[in-house]
């Protein structure tokens, strides 16, 4: 039995990732069962663990575990599950949204944008998106049930601000889901396409929420101000801290039993993604580690 694992370097450099025989113990433990894996989502692979994620055969708590609708490809769910954890977990615990509710979605074409669009029309909020290419406009504007308006911010102009006050009407918008945060005025190339944190916060209706996956986001004194005078809140989305509390494992198990069973619906439609086969995984996961590409899938 294969599985994938991470072997330290000699050095600070990047961690060497191997497809190694490894084997399950003759005795399984309390309340663990054994599951056969098809597809896995690579992320970030546990390094503390004596056992790979990504192998034939995993053990697993049974109480972790959320069945899979029959409907449902093994590949769709890997390559969806995480995105729609995150949409789930950043509309519902983080802004509390609510029918009549508008939202700014920071880039919508991405995988985790997209679920965030189609989950908040699920429940009646009024989407706005922005778009990074010309492509990805097309697409956001031919989305099924529809966005109230694609907002292009890839031909170098900054016209978010006006064009959310005119169709909010001067109010601002209750929650904004970013997609990562320019922290300077200065723009490389990696980050000209993000908004600046002033435009967010100056985006907010009073009340409002900021959802954001910046993990580095650091808050001027007038940028805090600004918020205070909005009574406007901020909080960092982490869709991992779910399993770092044993007290959160039964909303987890809702959350993770809410997403495939709204996938399954139709609800929530991810973006087919490409599946690599196991003999790829130990280069697809370096790619991955150094966020060339955010996300993958190997099917077994």
């Amino acid at each position: 039995m294969k599985g994938l694992y991470c072997r330290a370097g000699e050095s600070d450099a990047e961690p060497k990732f191997v497809i190694q025989e490894t084997s399950l113990p003759e005795v399984l433990g309390s309340h663990l069962v054994r599951v056969q894996v098809k597809a896995c989502g690579l992320s970030i692979l546990p390094l503390d663990s004596p056992c790979s994620g990504l192998c034939d055969v995993i053990e697993i708590d049974e109480h972790y575990l959320v069945q899979k609708p029959e409907k449902l490809s093994s590949v769709c769910v890997a390559g969806a599950l995480r995105d729609g954890l995150c949409a789930h977990t950043a509309l519902h615990t983080h802004a509390r949204m609510a029918a009549g509710h508008t939202l700014l979605v920071m880039d919508g074409a991405s995988s985790f944008g997209l679920m965030c669009i189609q989950l908040a029309c699920h429940h009646g909020v009024k989407v706005l998106t922005t778009s990074h290419s010309p492509q990805k406009h097309t697409f956001l504007e031919q989305l099924r049930p529809s966005v109230v308006k694609v907002i292009p911010v890839y031909n170098g102009s900054s016209d978010l601000l006006p064009v959310v006050l005119e169709e909010t009407g001067g109010l601002g918008v209750d929650i904004v889901i970013d997609s990562g945060v320019r922290l300077h005025e200065e723009e490389s190339e990696k980050t000209k396409l993000l908004p600046h944190k002033h435009d967010i916060i100056s985006v907010l209706g009073v009340g409002g929420h900021w959802v954001t996956s910046h993990k580095d986001l650091q808050l001027d004194p007038p940028d805090c101000r600004f918020l205070y005078l909005k009574s406007a809140s901020m909080t960092f989305l982490n869709h991992e801290v779910w399993t770092a509390s044993s007290a959160q494992q039964g909303r987890y198990l809702h959350i993770l039993k809410d997403v495939v069973e709204k996938m399954s619906a139709g609800v929530l439609r991810p973006q087919p993604e490409e599946a690599v086969p196991l003999y790829e995984a130990t280069v697809t996961m370096a790619t991955v580690q150094r966020h060339q590409k955010k996300k993958a899938v190997v099917q077994l």
